[in-house]
């Protein structure tokens, strides 16, 4: 197999249909058919969730501040996508020059979390989703994320799949925790912290 066949990948989809996913059943790379309710087909599902998700956060990005933020979500998407195939192919049919993530992948989510709450006030509470629709569908990401990363592990302890899914995952949630926060931050409005007393 050519090294360099994952390179540029020659995708063609002209039908939506094909009438083989009709008794229940898909195909994983590599051939293996499975149940549409196995726990990995569950699992890249939960990813391509999180994806629209990811979407449409960028969507509501219409702002000029919000530029580089957005790319950020952006490259996070195709992330999302290399790493949905990671789950999509069983070991023993995966090769090195496939669609992935990698520790690249993981440092360049730590360094966004880092800027993005180097400026933001330290906690004393939890925060609540909330303030305006940006804020609330980067915390709906980080809590979809946070299912994806269950699910995940789920399907860690029962079959063989890179342990790098999780970290990313893990790491993940925290960018989207630390961008909502932001999200209020750069436009002056008040962030909802929880008061266990609170009364109304």
């Amino acid at each position: 197999m050519s090294k360099n066949k994952f390179k540029e990948p020659k995708i063609t989809i002209n039908r939506v249909y094909t009438r083989k996913g009709d008794k229940g059943n898909t195909t994983l790379i590599g051939g293996y058919k499975v149940s549409k309710n196995s726990l990995r087909v569950c699992a890249f599902g939960e990813i391509d969730e999180l994806n629209v998700c990811v979407g449409y956060c960028t969507s509501l990005m219409n702002n000029p501040i919000f530029k580089e933020m957005r790319s950020k979500l952006v490259v996070i998407q195709h992330e999302l996508f290399n790493l949905g195939n990671m789950i999509a192919t069983k070991s023993n049919n995966y090769y090195k020059t496939m669609p992935k993530i990698d520790e690249k992948s993981i440092k360049n989510l730590e360094k966004n979390i880092e800027y993005y709450n180097k400026d933001l006030s330290v906690l004393d509470s939890f925060v609540l989703p909330g303030g305006d629709e940006l804020n609330v569908r980067l915390h709906f990401a980080r809590t979809i994320c946070r299912r994806c990363e269950r699910l995940i592990v789920q399907l860690y302890n029962e079959e063989k799949i890179d342990s790098i899914i999780i970290t990313y995952l893990n790491r993940l949630s925290d960018l989207f925790f630390v961008m909502s926060r932001w999200s209020i931050y750069i436009r002056n409005k008040k962030e909802i912290t929880w008061n266990p007393n609170y009364r109304g």
